[in-house]
């Protein structure tokens, strides 16, 4: 009793203190006058998985449209994924093409359709490509075969005892008779439904096919199965008939539908298919992420993910679940405000956001679940037209390469830091860019005489472990030769004052050697390599794990710069994304700190605040979005639970334009603006979750290129 009356003593105390004139100080900004954006697409969706076993009687019995169209009303809910056909194969409307659930008795995918126009919701029609049980079942000879003869979903039920949970489905490949079914049954649906177009899941060219009608196709084409390259080649081509081929069909009937085939915006990283390197993702109508946060990847994939995307120039949208885990999880619920973080954040990079739910077979859909979207779509509502298909804006940019570790460690490095970037792969034009951040994954052979002109007209470049060298020579100039790959497992660092900024004196360990370059006469070094004594072994061994250093320098320095070019010789991002040292990171953000000079977008926030800045030519405005939440792990999942806010965190804007005014949305609050080091700063007094600032700047201007 006596802590409350000393808490409320407190905040009576507080407001007192609150002079008239203070008060007064405090202005807002009549967000009225901001006419409402339209956007192509929807900006709150639904995708409402209905994977239905035949074992399930009754199936949609207790489908209630009154019911459907609360939950989705609840959830603000203004487009929807429905089912055609799922992972069981079976069709939620009475097909003449493929098979409909024996145990559904009337036209689901009809009903939820109506209940959708009637309350103005979009609908798109799921449909199973990759996953068909039945099919598979039925025609065995469709299914994808290793080129042994072996199968993978058989080689897992010959592993099973009879109590373990089976999960796996068996993959069919989108061609041949069982492409023809698809072509067949997607004509069939845009006829005859009121669709706004088709979402086809479960793509996976990484799975080479060698059953009998794909050993017949590569006999025909003259195809030698031994040639894995050909093989590659060849499932490119025929996956790429089948995008040609739907979307040709769906065209043909509604040439306005949206078209999305899942997989093509996965981020590969195999053998075969390198990260996006065949561009399958050029079929799709906008392009959806599917990253499940708390599941798999994490929360860094997505904000490097919707910059690469959005650089391509169709509408992006972000996708994760109401799960706590992972799709198909019955009764599993994220917290709401782990709901919001995420909507908030796909908002902050510009996308659609997209919130994956799970219908019971009986057809009722879950209140409380679309209670916690609707929390969460809220918000999105009040904000979504400050972010949502805006242009990403950066000084800095991030060349994504092949290998995705690197990637990963790179981006987590820059988001630790609150560095704004943009992805340069899909960046038509790099001449606003300052500094190019090269990952150890390398650089694609087609963008190196890009990369090459950027440097040539001044442009700057960090580049890390083997991401510059192609065939053993460097593709620009880093102001030293290749000698080749480091003698021992481990080494250390030892940098100079002009790196030291929070890092130690002493020699720090790298986790993987450093690779061997030798500086030239006019290029400086920042830091220096001390090697170990031997490499660790079964023969040689000192102590626990690495093997202490030796105290003399090597000839080879782990940092070098010359000019605007520093190259750092050890893989950091691999290392970050592995092992996490904050050494590491701080490391490559001092070197990094001496080549950005002219940052658009600045604040400082721990170590989990994430930063963007958008521009709306269109608005004349900038839009600098600040995220704040810390996801731990919990068992084999990250979850978001306390959302702690952060007080007076300032926020320095460089942009060409004369800003006018800046403000808070989605309160209007006004925001003082005024110079700090000849930058634009505002302080922006609380950021609980989520935080954004508009930027205005006068209509007369001309546009920021």
């Amino acid at each position: 009793m006596r802590t409350k009356l000393l808490f409320y003593i407190s905040v009576l105390g507080m407001l007192c203190a609150c002079t008239s004139e203070e008060k007064d100080t405090i202005k807002f900004k009549d967000l009225s006058e901001n006419p409402k954006l339209v956007f192509e697409e929807p900006t709150r969706q639904i995708h409402l998985d209905f994977h239905t076993s035949e074992l399930i009687d009754s199936i949609g019995f207790k489908f209630d449209k009154q019911q459907f169209q609360q939950a989705l009303k609840a959830g603000k809910v203004n487009a929807i994924n429905v089912f055609a056909k799922g992972h069981h194969s079976w069709s939620y409307y009475p097909t003449k093409i493929g098979m409909m659930h024996p145990k559904l008795d009337f036209d689901l995918l009809k009903e939820q359709i109506a209940a959708c126009r009637e309350i103005g919701v979009e609908v798109f029609a799921y449909f199973t490509v990759g996953w068909s049980a039945n099919d598979a079942k039925n025609h065995p000879e469709w299914a994808v075969v290793r080129k042994d003869g072996s199968n993978e979903y058989r080689d897992q039920l010959r592993d099973l005892g009879p109590d373990d949970p089976f999960r796996g489905w068996e993959y069919l490949e989108p061609s041949g008779p069982y492409a023809e079914l698809i072509y067949a049954q997607t004509e069939e649906l845009i006829k005859n439904y009121d669709l706004d177009g088709i979402w086809y899941d479960i793509h996976q060219p990484e799975s080479l096919n060698y059953n009998a009608w794909s050993l017949r196709d590569y006999l025909t084409k003259g195809i030698d199965v031994n040639d894995s390259i050909a093989v590659v080649k060849r499932t490119n081509e025929k996956y790429e008939e089948f995008f040609q081929k739907t979307g040709a069909i769906i065209k043909k009937h509604k040439p306005d539908a949206t078209i999305y085939y899942n997989g093509t915006t996965r981020t590969y990283n195999t053998d075969n298919i390198k990260l996006f390197k065949h561009g399958f993702f050029q079929y799709n109508t906008k392009h959806d992420l599917e990253d499940l946060p708390t599941a798999w990847g994490g929360y860094d994939i997505f904000p490097w993910r919707s910059k690469y995307f959005a650089n391509t120039g169709k509408d992006i949208v972000a996708m994760s679940g109401k799960f706590h885990k992972a799709w198909g999880e019955f009764g599993g619920f994220k917290h709401k405000d782990a709901l919001l973080y995420e909507a908030a954040s796909m908002v902050a990079f510009g996308a659609s956001c997209n919130m994956g739910d799970q219908l019971h077979p009986y057809g009722e859909m879950d209140m409380a679940t679309y209670g916690n979207i609707g929390y969460a779509y809220d918000y999105v509502e009040k904000i979504e037209d400050y972010g949502i298909g805006a242009d990403h804006v950066a000084t800095t940019g991030l060349y994504i390469g092949e290998d995705l570790p690197a990637i990963e460690g790179a981006v987590a490095m820059l988001l630790e830091r609150q560095v704004n970037f943009n992805v340069v792969n899909t960046l038509e034009d790099w001449s606003p860019i300052e500094v190019i951040v090269i990952t150890s994954g390398g650089v694609l052979a087609r963008d190196v005489p890009k990369l090459q002109q950027f440097v040539q007209k001044g442009g700057k470049v960090i580049a890390m472990g083997d991401g510059i060298f192609q065939e053993g020579k460097p593709i620009i100039d880093i102001g030293a030769d290749y000698l080749g790959k480091a003698r021992y497992d481990i080494d250390y660092t030892v940098v100079e004052p002009t790196l030291g900024d929070g890092l130690v004196t002493s020699p720090f360990l790298n986790y993987n050697a450093a690779l061997k370059v030798r500086p030239k006469d006019e290029t400086e070094v920042l830091a220096a390599i001390q090697e170990p004594f031997f490499s660790r072994g079964v023969a040689h061994y000192s102590s626990h794990n690495n093997t202490p250093n030796r105290l003399n320098r090597a000839e080879h320095p782990a940092v070098i710069r010359k000019g605007n070019i520093i190259y750092i010789a050890h893989d950091l991002d691999r290392q970050y994304s592995k092992e996490g040292a904050r050494m590491h990171r701080d490391l490559f953000y001092n070197a990094f700190q001496l080549l950005r000079e002219r940052p658009m977008l600045e604040t400082d926030m721990p170590s989990m605040g994430r930063i963007n800045l958008l521009h709306q030519p269109e608005q004349k405005r900038y839009v600098a979005h600040l995220l704040y939440a810390s996801p731990i792990q919990r068992g084999s999942v990250r979850v978001i639970e306390d959302l702690v806010p952060l007080y007076d965190i300032p926020v320095k804007l460089n942009v060409p334009e004369q800003i006018n005014e800046a403000y808070l949305i989605p309160s209007g609050e006004l925001l003082p603006l005024k110079q700090v080091d000849g930058r634009l700063q505002v302080t922006v007094p609380v950021v609980e979750c989520h935080a954004a600032i508009v930027f205005e700047y006068q209509s007369d201007q001309p546009e920021a290129k």
